[in-house]
């Protein structure tokens, strides 16, 4: 039987989502690639209790997430919290998503009230659990009037569904949108979960990070580590035809040399503060109140120990800062 460990919550910051109530770990563990029916089942499920063990709270699904069959890795989560979590299920915070196409035919993507208020259903009967934490639109739906999107999101926190809402993939115009029909709604509306890392760096062109603020919501960042290339692994050469996330293509516009150049003085700064270079990079995102929270997506234990450690560091110099957009830009 499964105990988790006692000092599992002096491990890991807690970091409160804008005014809201809701607190994450600043590191949170993403379920997108290899947590479904066709990974080890075993070695994820000690995955997951280990980073429960480090202070991980927070994981992040959706109903588009598993390969071959889509929600599976829900399923693969249902299990968990079936068995060795579903003691400690009022301590984790479970989030999932709808809008990307999970079936065919019209309601099978996006934000129609059909599709959200069918989808609810459908991923709490393979997460096996009464309620989500966060429910999630996964992206803009611009076919949809938004009002008709964010009331059938409202109807599921009034229905117990979901104790919170988030959107994601939204741009700073839609979020402002988005935010003001909530408040009218009343609606617990509290986080926006985007791609952002030191070498896409959209949320903050696009002045999200100071909407964000000025609704006093949080940022939850995905791909954080760009696809592994903010490790030591692309340090010499980035393979061809290397598969990097739809949102960071404009990483590769200057071309890989380019890219090689940027991560090997990182990695030269990683070194001088003593941190490898994804520490390093998920520890400059962190820096930002704003940020809540971290999704990494590892399948190894040593990496996520790894990965762990960038809380020991995430005090930036200026001069450090000041060298970094040098390198970035």
């Amino acid at each position: 039987m499964y105990n988790a460990d006692t000092e599992r919550y002096d491990r890991l910051p807690l970091r409160q989502v804008g005014n809201t109530g809701l607190s994450l770990p600043i590191i949170s563990l993403g379920l997108w690639h290899h947590f479904d029916s066709s990974s080890p089942a075993y070695d994820r499920k000690k995955l997951i209790l280990k980073a429960f063990d480090h202070g991980i709270f927070s994981f992040d699904c959706a109903d588009r997430y598993g390969s071959p069959e889509v929600g599976s890795a829900e399923a693969f989560l249902g299990t968990l919290l079936k068995d060795e979590l579903k003691q400690y299920r009022d301590e984790l915070v479970v989030t999932t998503k709808v809008g990307f196409r999970t079936g065919p035919g019209p309601f099978g993507e996006f934000l129609s009230r059909k599709k959200i208020l069918q989808s609810i259903d459908h991923s709490l009967q393979r997460l096996g659990t009464d309620y989500v934490d966060i429910y999630y639109a996964h992206r803009f739906d611009p076919k949809t009037d938004l009002f008709e999107s964010l009331q059938a999101l409202d109807q599921v926190v009034r229905e117990g569904k979901a104790l919170y809402i988030g959107i994601s993939n939204f741009d700073s115009e839609q979020t402002k949108r988005a935010a003001e029909i909530f408040k009218d709604l009343g609606t617990p509306f509290t986080v926006n979960q985007v791609s952002y890392n030191m070498l896409n760096r959209d949320a903050e062109k696009d002045n999200l990070l100071k909407v964000l603020e000025d609704e006093h919501k949080g940022l939850v960042a995905y791909g954080p580590l760009a696809e592994g290339l903010l490790s030591d692994r692309y340090l010499e050469k980035i393979p061809a035809g290397f598969k990097i996330h739809r949102t960071s293509q404009a990483v590769f516009d200057q071309g890989t040399q380019k890219v090689e150049e940027k991560l090997r003085k990182l990695n030269g700064l990683a070194k001088k503060r003593g941190q490898s270079l994804s520490q390093m990079a998920l520890a400059w995102l962190l820096r930002k109140q704003v940020v809540a929270s971290v999704i990494i997506g590892t399948t190894s234990l040593q990496h996520l120990e790894d990965n762990l450690k960038a809380v020991k560091n995430m005090n930036f110099s200026k001069d450090e800062l000041d060298y970094l957009e040098r390198i970035l830009q």
